[in-house]
């Protein structure tokens, strides 16, 4: 497989290469991003799924003070 490499921005969520390239369409191509950091923020879980049952939450209802 050969590799050819061009420089691009991102406009508007399009990959726009910089100068006048033009691919085929269909063409398969690869996008590196170089120095840019991606935050992975993972939901938590259990270790232990049985252990929900610990984190049920009870909802009650505060009545106004009358004496207020």
């Amino acid at each position: 497989m050969r590799i050819t490499t061009f420089e691009g921005i991102v406009d508007n969520g399009q990959i726009r290469l910089v100068g006048n390239v033009r691919l085929p369409d269909n063409a398969k191509v690869y996008v590196i991003v170089p120095d840019m950091k991606f935050a992975e923020i993972h939901s938590p879980s259990l270790l232990y799924p049985e252990q929900a049952i610990d984190f049920k939450m009870t909802v009650t209802e505060e009545k106004p003070d009358a004496s207020l």
